[in-house]
């Protein structure tokens, strides 16, 4: 539409400016005419003014009406762009509120995803430091042997009563290991050690050459055998401790690997009565000393068992004597009865007979009484 009025609008104008030069190339050859044949022709000269007058007001009209429709076409075009212009506005409000909208979701999604990413890093950094320290602990004996023990410990601890167990007790030989467990009505105490020789297996780990993997294989046959001997000699003691002593070894990983590569070092400490176990391991052991247990309170509870059943019998026997007397009462209160009633039933005849002054002779009433 404002194409079509800017048009329009160029064409009125463009008419006019072709009207007026068309009027100038009138008057200046009428001019010339003027001047070519003197002043003979004042009358043709007056006719063309007349005719440039004429043309001067067509001319003025149309441009008059140009100019009008000019300003109709630019009063109607400054409408339309003013509207355009505000919807436009509008419709781009409306873009920019749904687009900030948008993007303010956007920005709390990525706030929130980059909360959770700070959560977990620092909880990456917090299991990193985590492995160092856990890393620093194995590195050292003394701290590695106290986490194998408290290891240990935790499991003991959450699955037997205190009563039975005790840590760090001291043997007829002085010697004290990690834990001991005494059964009831057993006098010999089960060990378990939880020391184990971690240097050769970080030994065997970082070794890259074969001949650097045969010395520490040879190291863990060493190391693991010296650590069974000890076992078997400081802590398996006749008539105080009972065989096996347990090894415990707080890695199933590092049990496995045992198993798996060493299987020669596990025959040779179950030759040395000495049974290495990983942590599930010694939970099932444990989950079998309770069993154990139950059956020992069970034993202990049999005699007494069987003594108040003895005396549930007895209490029974007596109920039936008492009962046996009491039928034997109801029996004999039962004929008393019966008695009872038939001496009634003969003193309401002779009331009968009284009632009807019926008298017998003094024979009958002798049979009578005979009877």
């Amino acid at each position: 539409m404002e194409s079509w009025m800017f048009t329009a609008a160029v064409g009125a104008v463009l008419t006019g400016v072709a009207l007026t030069l068309y009027a100038l190339w009138r008057v200046g050859n009428a001019l010339r005419q003027v001047e070519n044949q003197g002043g003979g022709e004042a009358l043709l000269l007056e006719s063309k003014l007349r005719e440039l007058a004429a043309a001067q007001s067509e001319i003025a009209g149309r441009f008059s009406q140009a100019i009008e429709s000019q300003s109709k076409s630019q009063s109607d075009l400054q409408r339309t762009v003013a509207e355009r212009l505000e919807s436009l506005d509008k419709r781009l409000g409306e873009n920019l509120k749904d687009t900030a909208s948008k993007t303010a979701e956007t920005l709390g999604g990525l706030q929130a995803r980059l909360t959770i990413i700070d959560e977990a890093q620092k909880n990456l950094t917090d299991l990193s430091g985590q492995v160092v320290g856990l890393q620093q602990i194995l590195a050292n004996k003394q701290a590695r042997g106290a986490y194998g023990q408290g290891q240990m410990e935790a499991i003991v601890r959450d699955a037997l009563p205190h009563a039975i167990y005790e840590f760090q007790a001291t043997l007829s030989n002085n010697s004290r290991p990690d834990c001991l467990i005494r059964l009831p009505g057993s006098k010999t105490a089960i060990v378990i050690d939880s020391k184990f020789p971690l240097e050769a297996f970080e030994f065997l780990k970082n070794a890259v050459s074969d001949s650097d993997k045969r010395m520490a294989e040879a190291r863990v046959r060493a190391d693991v055998g010296r650590h069974v001997k000890d076992i078997a000699e400081k802590y398996i003691i006749e008539g105080e401790t009972q065989p096996p002593a347990i090894m415990f070894v707080p890695s199933e990983s590092l049990y496995a690997e045992l198993h798996d590569t060493f299987s020669d070092v596990i025959q040779k400490a179950h030759r040395s009565q000495v049974i290495v176990v990983s942590p599930n391991i010694l939970l099932l052991a444990i989950n079998t000393v309770q069993t154990v247990m139950k059956d020992a309170r069970m034993r202990e509870q049999a005699n007494l068992i069987q003594r108040e059943v003895g005396l549930l019998l007895n209490d029974v026997r007596l109920l039936a004597d008492r009962v046996g007397k009491l039928q034997s009462h109801l029996g004999q209160a039962e004929g008393d009865i019966k008695n009872i009633l038939i001496s009634a039933g003969k003193v309401t005849g002779r009331a009968e007979k009284i009632e009807r002054v019926e008298l017998n002779s003094p024979e009958t009433e002798q049979l009578s009484a005979a009877k």
